[in-house]
C-alpha cells in the first residue's frame, strides 16, 4: 500500500489540470532511458498512473476550502508566485503559502483515508 506524503501531491497536481503534464512526470524508479530493456516484474510495476487517477479524484471530492482551492490552482496549475497569488486574493504571501501547505495536507490526509488535522506532518511524523 502507497502512502501519499506532500512531495509525492505537488509533484502530482498539474496532472489534474493539463493532461500533457502527465508526460512531465518522471518515474524515479524508472531506469534510464539509453538503458538496455531487461524484464520486467510486474509486481513491482510503476503506480503513476493509478496516482494520477487518485490525484484527480481527490481534487474532485476532498473537503478543500475556495481559497484553499484557488491557491492550489493558481500555484499548480498556472504557476504562479506567493506574491501575485497575495495581490489577486488581496492577502499576505505567508496567507497564501498556509493555504497551499493547508491544502496539500487536507490532499494527503484524504488519500490516505484520515482526518486532517493541523499540523498533519508533524503528528505523523511523532506517531
Amino acid at each position: 500500500m502507497s502512502t501519499y506524503d506532500r512531495r509525492v501531491i505537488e509533484h502530482l497536481l498539474p496532472a489534474v489540470w493539463s493532461p500533457e503534464a502527465a508526460y512531465g512526470i518522471r518515474n524515479p524508479a524508472a531506469p534510464d532511458a539509453d538503458m538496455p530493456k531487461g524484464t520486467v516484474d510486474k509486481r513491482a510495476a510503476d503506480s503513476l498512473f493509478a496516482h494520477l487517477a487518485d490525484i484527480r479524484r481527490a481534487w474532485a471530492a476532498c473537503p478543500l476550502e475556495l481559497g484553499e482551492r484557488r491557491a492550489l490552482f493558481l500555484r499548480f496549475a498556472l504557476d504562479w508566485p506567493d506574491a501575485l497569488i497575495a495581490a489577486r486574493d488581496g492577502v499576505t504571501d505567508r496567507a497564501v503559502r498556509y493555504r497551499v501547505e493547508r491544502g496539500v495536507g487536507k490532499l494527503a490526509a484524504w488519500l490516505n483515508g484520515r482526518t486532517y488535522i493541523d499540523g498533519y506532518d508533524e503528528l505523523e511524523a511523532a506517531a
